[in-house]
């Protein structure tokens, strides 16, 4: 019997590490990752800056929509300390790399409903405190066509089918969604700024695009199905390699024997990781 409470004992513990280990990863390790690609972001956006300066466009046609995960604007946000590059799209990929457009909204600064979401807890965590954010609170926007200051009107929290916050407005508007409340998915945190003095820029005329459906503009935002069967994969061999671990070092009980089990162990951990992670909502 003791041997029994003993092994279920060892069992909750190494668990418990792994759940740990798990967070730690999500909360800092991921944040790397979106660190260098905002790095690469920023400086290919001041680069495109630098190009339209001395660029002239023919009026009345519309440039090429920009390229999803391509940066598309940085956004400000003073109180909070927010400054990121917003790249185009809102697929899993895309949020990996920061804040992202969704593409059937129009870009910030022009007439319509700007949307772009955010990761809260994760990846950087660019949307962590929006929840701060008041009524007035400035949100700046700079994208290739010019600066341009939002003010803060209503914040909400709405169920994650109320996509109706997407919707087209007739006024210039951004809209930020995230994850509600911090470490789940169950809702969504809305903010909703207007333009300052309405200073929007120049309309141009959209290219034909699908209009997608109320339930594929928040697919984005939730976890890859697809990733299911893969992480019960990563998941089985975690489980193989420790028990095969444990045992060849409780019968070679040396610290060679443990440093040799410890390197494929951290290899399959971290690929059950990488595949658990990407079927976590995007927005987490």
């Amino acid at each position: 019997m003791q041997r029994v409470i003993s092994g279920a004992g060892r069992f909750f513990v190494t668990g418990g590490i792994l759940i740990l280990l798990f967070v730690a990863y999500q909360l800092w390790g991921t944040g790397f990752y979106t660190a260098r690609e905002q790095d690469a972001l920023k400086a290919d956006f001041t680069a495109e800056l630098r190009d339209a300066m001395t660029t002239t466009t023919t009026a009345g046609i519309p440039p090429p929509p920009p390229p999803s995960g391509e940066a598309i604007a940085i956004i400000r946000i003073p109180k909070i300390g927010l400054d990121s590059a917003v790249v185009q799209g809102v697929t899993i990929p895309d949020l990996r790399k920061g804040p992202g457009h969704y593409p059937d909204s129009p870009l910030p600064g022009q007439l319509g409903n700007a949307a772009i979401a955010g990761h809260r807890t994760t990846y950087g965590a660019p949307f962590n405190r929006i929840d701060e954010l008041a009524v007035d609170d400035p949100i700046v926007v700079r994208t290739l066509e010019g600066t341009f200051t939002y003010k803060v009107t209503e914040q909400l929290v709405v169920t994650k089918r109320d996509v109706y916050v997407l919707d087209p407005t007739p006024t210039p508007t951004l809209t930020l969604t995230t994850c509600h409340p911090k470490f789940s998915a169950a809702q969504r945190l809305i903010v909703k700024a207007s333009l300052e003095n309405d200073r929007s820029a120049e309309p141009t005329k959209p290219r034909p695009v699908a209009v997608a459906s109320r339930t594929d503009r928040d697919k984005g935002l939730s976890g890859e199905e697809s990733e299911r069967l893969p992480t019960l994969g990563w998941a089985l061999a975690v489980a193989f390699v420790g028990a095969l671990w444990w045992l060849v070092f409780h019968r070679y009980h040396r610290w060679t024997t443990w440093l040799m089990g410890a390197i494929p162990f951290a290899v399959v951990l971290l690929g059950l990781y990488f595949h658990l992670e990407r079927m976590l909502p995007s927005s987490y």
